[in-house]
């Protein structure tokens, strides 16, 4: 297949959201934590900070700092990197793969849709209660409570955000017995993906998630290079 100017200029485009996806997500995951200890205290399952902590915080904060300094923000923005990524390895494995490359990569897609659901919940969730009168702390606390109990719409979307990270999984696991890239930098993505599922909202373990992602991705952005050369 012939290359073009355009063709080139797209699959640079892609090579470069292979990186700056783990890159801006491993930030989002570092600004959540406020010191090392935090960090380096692993749970096997996410425990809820106390919602009447997080609400009085966030009341007497009262949203005094930019909103792009919430990582929930940030994350939020950041969405349209992962259907470039999914793009991107369409593109490296649809020649092996055809079928499944694109079965994998709408899977991707649409747990992006919800993704967007879900960070932007959140969004809401925290820069609203920035706004709440102290002296409804009380009716604040036991809405976002209820608003954020592992159930109903709030459970479905966090459900179907996960497909984000099974379609890139699968999507990773159409280049084996490949060219395109090797077999440890596809564990490597596979392994990063299954943190995210296995350790939702457990920050430490989703930043150790992307940096395998992105030891993974690093080979795979060359050979989309090389394609273009």
């Amino acid at each position: 297949m012939t290359s073009t100017p355009a063709n080139d200029a797209v699959r640079k485009i892609l090579a470069k959201a292979l990186l700056a996806f783990p890159c801006i997500f491993g930030l989002v995951f570092i600004m959540h934590f406020r010191r090392l200890a935090d960090f380096t205290h692993f749970r096997m399952q996410y425990v809820q900070i106390p919602p009447e902590r997080t609400v009085a915080s966030l009341i007497a904060a009262h949203n005094q700092w930019p909103m792009i300094h919430d990582p929930h923000v940030i994350a939020y923005l950041a969405l349209p990197v992962f259907p470039l990524c999914a793009f991107a390895l369409y593109l490296l494995g649809r020649n092996a793969r055809p079928v499944a490359s694109a079965i994998a990569m709408m899977i991707t897609v649409t747990g992006t849709i919800y993704m967007g659901g879900l960070f932007g919940m959140w969004t809401a969730f925290y820069r609203g209660l920035g706004l709440v009168d102290p002296a409804n702390l009380a009716g604040a606390t036991a809405t976002f409570t209820a608003m954020t109990t592992p159930q109903g719409a709030f459970l479905l979307t966090t459900t179907l955000a996960k497909l984000t990270m099974i379609g890139l999984g699968v999507q990773a696991l159409t280049l084996v017995g490949t060219r395109v890239a090797p077999m440890w930098s596809i564990v490597c993505v596979v392994v990063g993906c299954l943190l995210f599922l296995l350790f939702w909202d457990l920050d430490n373990w989703m930043l150790i998630g992307t940096l395998l992602m992105a030891i993974g991705f690093w080979p795979m952005r060359g050979a989309l290079l090389r394609e273009s050369t």
